[in-house]
């Protein structure tokens, strides 16, 4: 546990501590009375409602539309089901810039519903509730149907034949099984939702603003720091109230009824009533996830002299974005691969021995360890990039002018998936395979190469796929770090969106193409790599 805590405590606590100290800390001391003035003002208060309000919405459409499917990814057979599986997943490992770009080729001006019919959504908030779907659609998809593809179901039909009707039936005996998963699944899409920054501000414009919105414009434009401390304490303590609750139903969900092997489970539909359920889903998919993505590639080609590689020839050139890029925005690619790749490994570094230790150990103190390495998905990650320029600005740690200070900060929001991917994995490596070991002369570092990590293999390489994929989407902190000649690809689309022109927004479709198109070829191979029922969370 000492290099987890280590590296938590050095690059997440200290920098977020330290804004917080900043913006509320004075020569006098501490000013706990900004709280209460903060709060009462009614632009904050407009925040906080939306906030809330979106993030409940958003969850609630997201299981409306989300739990159908999962119920056909659960129980159905049909050609494509594992091609299907990942492109439903691509949006989330999607950068929220990315997110947003693609439902602003849809919906926004010039996009696809203005073209055809003269409606327009960005700057409304249907468009920020169909973005959220459409980014916590797997969220769904694999928490609960990967539970309920587990459920016998035998059961539920031992209760048909007692005499309950099919509602009764699964009401009684699937229902309650499924309650913990679908909490848990509804809890991280409202996690999510709720600490939204990236989709909420290339879709909402000035009228909407979420708390990360509201911390990055108060931090970056407006230089109000006590404001941004509160509101970051604020986010703090909802994302430790939603954390907290999640634990709870994941340990609820590990002791939910008998499970047995999704392959014996998913059979092809039958009926009219299940084909036309399937239909239904593959439609909503088709509209919902494909269609945004078809979107985005087609603006990426869609050139003022005509279809072709114009918009992408021009990320070869510095000068083409007026001033935007102090090089070509090509080079974002390059740095983003490069960054994405050492963030993976100090991910995979830190996340796995936390995992081991949350596997060696039991108690409070350990689960306490575990939410704590949880807290950078919901915490501002605006906060923190802020923070890593003012308090790593001094020896032995003076990493402004460093390349690492990225990777460090993605490494962050990596690690989370790693250890939600590798403990389910080393919890069901029999204990006494090591003990055998031990007994005939192993040290423990054998042991572990020769038991351990043959059986993790292929977890190890999927959470290390996960790492890579929102290492190289992450935004909120690398926006403040990242250096004006080595832009990342989530940077340099945001920049690009934010100037007027043509060419500039061809050259944010093309790089969220070429960004988009990474991913998806990541989550392919995950898919292939996927292993079996002792698979983690994500």
């Amino acid at each position: 546990m000492a290099v987890p805590l280590a590296f938590f405590g050095l690059f997440f606590a200290y920098p977020v501590a330290a804004i917080v100290g900043r913006g509320l800390k004075t020569d006098t001391g501490w000013q706990f009375g900004r709280i209460g003035e903060v709060l009462a003002r009614p632009d904050i208060v407009g925040v906080l409602w939306f906030t809330t309000w979106q993030a409940l919405a958003s969850t609630a459409l997201t299981l409306l539309i989300a739990l159908p499917g999962a119920y056909v990814f659960a129980r159905f057979a049909f050609p494509g089901k594992q091609l299907l599986r990942a492109v439903v997943t691509v949006p989330f490992v999607l950068p929220t810039v990315v997110v947003g770009t693609a439902f602003l080729a849809l919906v926004g001006r010039g996009g696809l519903s203005d073209e055809l019919w003269g409606v327009r959504l960005d700057t409304t908030v249907w468009a920020i509730l169909l973005a959220h779907v459409f980014f916590n659609y797997a969220v769904v998809v694999r928490t609960v149907g990967g539970l309920w593809a587990q459920l016998d179901p035998r059961q539920e039909e031992a209760a048909r034949v007692l005499g309950a009707g099919r509602f009764t039936a699964w009401r009684r005996v699937t229902l309650p099984a499924l309650a913990p998963a679908v909490a848990a699944a509804a809890l991280m899409v409202f996690l999510f939702t709720f600490t939204s920054f990236g989709v909420v501000q290339i879709l909402g414009g000035p009228a909407y603003s979420t708390l990360e919105v509201e911390v990055y414009r108060q931090t970056a434009q407006l230089l109000d720091l006590p404001t941004a401390a509160v509101l970051t304490l604020v986010q703090f303590a909802a994302v430790g109230l939603i954390l907290a609750v999640h634990a709870r139903t994941v340990r609820r969900r590990e002791g939910a009824l008998r499970l047995v092997d999704p392959a014996q489970t998913a059979r092809p539909p039958r009926g009219r009533a299940q084909r036309g359920l399937l239909a239904g889903v593959l439609l909503s998919v088709a509209l919902l996830i494909v269609l945004p993505l078809g979107v985005l590639v087609e603006r990426s080609f869609d050139a003022p002299g005509g279809y072709g590689l114009g918009f992408y020839r021009a990320l070869q050139d510095a000068g083409a974005g007026g001033g935007t890029f102090l090089v070509p925005p090509i080079e974002a690619i390059g740095n983003s691969l490069r960054y994405a790749l050492a963030a993976t490994a100090i991910a995979l570094a830190v996340g796995g021995l936390a995992a081991a230790a949350l596997t060696r150990r039991a108690g409070r103190l350990v689960r306490g360890f575990d939410a704590l390495l949880m807290l950078p998905l919901g915490v501002s990650a605006v906060t923190v990039g802020f923070g890593f320029l003012i308090t790593l600005d001094r020896p032995p740690l003076d990493l402004r002018t460093s390349w690492i200070l990225v990777p460090l900060a993605q490494a962050l929001v990596g690690v989370p998936f790693v250890v939600r991917t590798m403990l389910p994995v080393l919890r069901a490596v029999d204990g006494r395979l090591r003990e055998a070991a031990a007994v005939l002369g192993a040290s423990p570092w054998r042991a572990w190469r020769e038991v351990d990590l043959p059986l993790v293999r292929r977890a190890l390489l999927i959470a290390a796929g996960f790492a890579f994929a929102v290492s190289l989407g992450e935004f909120g902190a690398t926006v403040f770090i990242a250096r004006p000649d080595e832009p990342t690809l989530p940077v340099a689309v945001a920049r690009l969106l934010g100037r007027a022109g043509e060419l500039n927004y061809g050259q944010a479709m093309a790089l969220s193409t070429i960004l988009m198109l990474v991913c998806a070829v990541s989550l392919l191979l995950l898919e292939r790599l996927r292993p079996d029922k002792t698979s983690g969370e994500f």
